[in-house]
């Protein structure tokens, strides 16, 4: 009878504690606002070739550097093509490349820092230097660097701002390993002997993934930012791709004359950054369980 019990209960706690989740997280204004904001670009950007009024690449000589009308919302630029379809299509290209950049950095930061930190010695010492030594320079010139290196291009732009994050996530992921890796779980595991890579893999990657989380959440603001930017500097994405940061590149020698050439992309921009910062604002303060009793 108690195990019957037991069984009706469990999944309803977890339901519940699901909901609270959802509630504390969604129902707060400054998350729900950057929800919805980053979900209608993000949707704008999946329906783009269905609901575009033009082509994103469909040239138009005689509208060339047309002002906002009805027929063009957000009017057109040098080569008469729709801004509007455009910043439409480009979030297919500023998003993604932002999620990829942060997946991969997370990915190999993530494991650098779990092994710094519990194998701890010599190869944490010097681990924990070359990070310094990165950290010590702003992301955007390490990715200039490594674009400069390894050549212009949209995934060359993905690989430089990935290792420019790096370093941040293995930096954190190694300071909460050292927390969990002296732990009563981890020293039965080593008793039972599992091998170094198993504990690392099965016992502390779990633990600090509501770190990764967060981090992960809040840092794609950045990457969006940063391949954006590599693209204005020519570096990144090339024309005739409709990426934000490669419309505004083209547009700001016209920007005394076709100033919506560069408002509209980089207000695009400018919104997915502030609703990604807004959601990680709102995910770090949840996750923390310091903040569970006063928020």
């Amino acid at each position: 009878m108690t195990a019957l019990v037991d069984a009706a209960v469990r999944p309803r706690r977890r339901r519940s504690a699901t909901g609270r989740f959802m509630r504390r997280m969604f129902l707060h204004p400054g998350a729900l606002t950057g929800t919805i904001i980053f979900a209608a670009l993000v949707i704008g950007a999946i329906v783009a070739p269905v609901l575009a009024p033009y082509d994103w690449n469909e040239t138009d000589v005689g509208m060339r550097l047309s002002a906002p009308s009805w027929e063009h919302l957000f009017g057109t630029d040098l080569h008469g093509r729709d801004i509007f379809s455009r910043v439409m299509a480009g979030g297919r290209y500023s998003i993604t490349v932002g999620v990829a950049t942060v997946v991969l950095s997370l990915v190999v930061g993530s494991l650098i820092g779990i092994a710094l930190g519990y194998l701890g010695g010599r190869i944490d010492a010097w681990g924990t230097r070359m990070l310094d030594v990165l950290l010590g320079f702003p992301a955007i010139v390490v990715a200039i660097m490594v674009v400069s290196v390894m050549g212009v291009g949209l995934v060359n732009a993905i690989i430089a701002v990935a290792i420019a994050g790096m370093p941040r996530f293995a930096r954190v992921v190694r300071g909460a390993v050292l927390q969990v890796r002296e732990q009563l779980f981890v020293e039965a595991a080593r008793a039972l002997g599992a091998s170094d890579i198993r504990i690392m893999l099965k016992h502390l990657l779990p633990n600090v993934v509501p770190t990764l989380v967060v981090l992960g959440t809040l840092d794609l603001g950045s990457a969006i930012l940063s391949t954006a930017t590599l693209s204005f500097l020519g570096l990144g994405a090339q024309p005739p791709t409709p990426e934000w940061g490669s419309m505004l590149n083209s547009g700001r020698e016209y920007m005394r004359y076709a100033p919506w050439m560069m408002i509209f992309p980089g207000l695009a921009l400018f919104l997915s950054v502030i609703a990604v910062n807004l959601i990680g604002d709102r995910l770090s303060q949840v996750l923390d369980p310091r903040s569970k009793e006063t928020r």
